[in-house]
């Protein structure tokens, strides 16, 4: 039992070791090859007897200044990683509380109401796959034509701020409902106050997407990076000889990685492997409303079957 549970995680291992697909080295091949040929070139000189070796050169830039400026890069880059993902799941839960609000709080008195219910429940899927869009700086796509009316998908193929809009619309089948009577003032403003969030989420991931971290930070640390890989074949080279050029290319690799890093999840909202899954997410409020819907309606159709066969079957109530 022991050896079947460890073979699949060994597997694994070895397999997520040798992945290219998302990892970083696409970003830093290129800068780490350089560095090693660099090393390599000095190693050369070294062997041709050049006074090319100054261990003094290794305290120019102290490690721990470095690793302490790529900490903050990508503890930075992370912190909008994952404040990305906290706003999506907000929206995620958001949408599911205000389905629910919807459905139980609307009334139905004519046989419309139930298909202009289940038109406004529509609208939150087109919320997700509006904002997923809008974030992309993407216009509307078929992806959005599904979940609302050809006047309305019209409309948002002429308008930037696409969740604004489906927010309006919402709002505007609720507001007509309240005017019906349908709704209370005490739930029209519950129901807004989850529309509310659904907005903040949006400005939210707003912030994150036109806040990029300052230039001259990015700048400076990738200038740091590059002087510290120049300088270690100077400082190692009398005790490295050839092996120089191998040794700068694998820390080279290792520093601009974690750099790389920070530049791979800091606008989480991409189609890169590293971003966030919204695809996924958008599919999975999809499956949320379609199912919710689905069951509510048979739910609804068994209680009034239910409701007629009683009478039926007591004639005298």
């Amino acid at each position: 039992m022991v050896k079947k549970s460890q073979t699949p995680v060994k597997k694994t291992w070895i397999k997520e070791i040798l992945r290219f697909q998302g990892s970083v080295i696409p970003g830093v091949l290129e800068r780490s090859l350089f560095c090693g040929a660099f090393g390599f070139l000095i190693s050369c000189l070294h062997f041709w007897q050049l006074p090319v070796s100054e261990p003094m050169l290794g305290g120019v830039i102290p490690s721990i200044v470095l690793g302490l400026l790529l900490v903050f890069r990508t503890n930075t880059a992370y912190e909008r990683f994952w404040e990305g993902r906290k706003l999506w799941g907000s929206t995620v839960n958001t949408v599911r509380n205000l389905a629910w609000k919807i459905w139980v709080a609307v009334d139905e008195v004519e046989a419309s109401d139930r298909e202009r219910k289940i038109a406004a429940l529509r609208l939150l899927p087109a919320f997700a796959i509006a904002k997923k869009l809008y974030l992309r700086y993407e216009p509307a796509s078929e992806e959005l034509k599904p979940w609302v009316s050809p006047a309305q998908y019209s409309n948002l193929q002429n308008i930037q701020n696409m969740p604004l809009e489906i927010s309006r619309l919402l709002g505007k089948y609720l507001q007509q409902e309240y005017k019906r009577g349908l709704l209370t003032n005490y739930q029209l403003t519950s129901i807004h106050t989850l529309m509310n969030n659904l907005m903040d989420n949006v400005g939210g991931c707003e912030r994150i997407l036109k806040t990029p971290i300052p230039p001259a930070y990015v700048i400076h640390l990738n200038q740091l990076l590059l002087i510290y890989c120049l300088i270690l074949p100077f400082h190692f080279v009398k005790d490295l000889g050839w092996w120089t050029g191998v040794f700068v290319a694998l820390v080279s690799f290792a520093l601009f990685g974690i750099e790389e890093i920070g530049v791979e999840i800091e606008n989480p909202f991409g189609y890169d492997h590293n971003d966030l899954p919204l695809d996924k997410i958008c599919q999975t409020i999809q499956n949320n409303i379609e199912e919710f819907i689905a069951f509510q309606v048979t739910q609804d159709q068994d209680n009034i079957e239910k409701q007629i066969n009683f009478s039926y079957s007591n004639p005298d109530i």
